[in-house]
């Protein structure tokens, strides 16, 4: 029996974490190269079930030289092997593997791997968001926090987690961790076309961060900022960041 395509990208996403996690701990590997190594092996497994699952589909994957082919197809496969190969490196849990699928420039489909937490979070089985918390959590890169994130942390009074891959941030307001995740120092569309998928289908707010609608398989694939944030808090942050200087 066929696979759906929610059954299919939560499969694959959870079977290339197990691999990266045999792979870190193996033992076999130093630091320095345990992030590529990781990428490339879980790349691989990636594409080829990819290819052989869904022929027919477009692909676009981080470690992967970009094809325009893509741009032809209304289906996109939008991978990243290892989201946060730092923190795989380094042994942490805060690292994501995603696998989404864009449909007509929509991010529609998608799954997200939390590999050290053995969780996958699914766009085709949304669970009822936990309760929020009265003072808002936000989340912000551990290495680099984008000024305007801060200036808006400031203007909420929202409490900062530093946190490190993009899905492990986008996954902490679905699991009810945090409130808010805004990036605004620019990403890649495999950063966050599975984050968003799975964060839309259990209700949140997903956009750009002036609230216009997020666009995928684009021929630039550079996607600027990003806000994903519990509903209640959506409009407030982008009355936040409209009233930010220039």
């Amino acid at each position: 029996m066929s696979l759906t395509d929610g059954e299919l990208a939560a499969q694959l996403a959870d079977a290339a974490g197990r691999i990266l996690l045999q792979v870190r701990t193996s033992g076999l590997l130093s630091r320095e190269v345990l992030g590529k190594a990781g990428d490339q092996t879980a790349n691989q497994f990636l594409l080829h079930a990819l290819r052989q699952q869904r022929p027919d589909d477009g692909l676009l994957s981080e470690e992967e030289q970009d094809n325009l082919e893509r741009l032809s197809h209304s289906r996109v496969w939008i991978i990243d092997p290892v989201d946060g190969t730092r923190e795989y490196g380094e042994e942490r849990a805060d690292w994501a593997v995603h696998v989404g699928l864009a449909i007509d420039g929509v991010a529609s489909i998608g799954a997200v791997a939390l590999p050290a937490l053995d969780v996958v979070l699914r766009s085709d089985q949304p669970q009822p968001l936990p309760p929020g918390a009265p003072i808002p959590r936000m989340v912000v890169s551990r290495t680099r926090p984008a000024r305007e994130a801060l200036a808006v942390a400031e203007v909420l009074e929202a409490e900062l987690l530093p946190m490190g891959s993009a899905g492990a941030k986008a996954m902490a307001i679905v699991r009810g961790e945090a409130e808010i995740y805004l990036h605004t120092g620019g990403q890649f569309e495999w950063d966050s076309c599975a984050p968003v998928a799975v964060a839309s289908a259990h209700g949140l707010h997903v956009s750009r961060a002036d609230g216009s609608p997020l666009a995928y398989n684009q021929s630039n694939t550079y996607v600027p900022d990003l806000l994903i944030c519990r509903p209640e808090w959506a409009e407030r942050v982008l009355m936040a960041m409209r009233s930010l200087p220039e």
